[in-house]
């Protein structure tokens, strides 16, 4: 009985782990989304750079993708980048440290895309960077692409 209870669990942890979600960000000035896995399929919309995106499947060298408005779309993999992005829901204050009483560095309107420096959640906070260089703090729940 302990074997079978150890199995269940190791295979609810690597169930868990592979709904973990994939994220990538646009890595070109501007990425064309398709609705199907061809340059033949119809142009959708343009995702622009650092613009991150949920990987949903992967066929050769196309991506399904899902972006923060939550519409799914095909892209290039060559268009894309493994660097981490997340982008603001709504205003969203970037602070000194990953509490609410911390300085506010900046304030982000909305759709502002930040690099992910590390996708651990530390009290619901994630550490982030703006294309300015300017690095601090943003509530989980501020931002899409986790």
């Amino acid at each position: 009985m302990p074997f079978r209870a150890l199995c269940l669990l190791a295979g609810g942890l690597l169930s868990a782990a592979a709904a973990a979600s994939e994220y990538r960000s646009v890595g070109v000035a501007a990425a064309i989304l398709y609705d199907a896995p061809s340059i033949q399929g119809r142009k959708l919309w343009l995702a622009p750079r650092h613009s991150p995106l949920e990987v949903v499947s992967t066929v050769n060298q196309w991506v399904k993708v899902r972006d923060a408005s939550g519409d799914l779309a095909w892209v290039d993999r060559a268009d894309l980048s493994a660097t981490r992005t997340v982008v603001t829901r709504l205003q969203a204050s970037v602070r000194s440290a990953g509490q609410e009483g911390a300085e506010v560095l900046f304030t982000a309107d909305r759709g502002v895309a930040l690099e992910l420096l590390d996708p651990a959640l530390v009290s619901g906070w994630v550490r982030v960077r703006h294309r300015d260089g300017t690095a601090g703090w943003v509530r989980a729940a501020d931002v899409w692409g986790l």
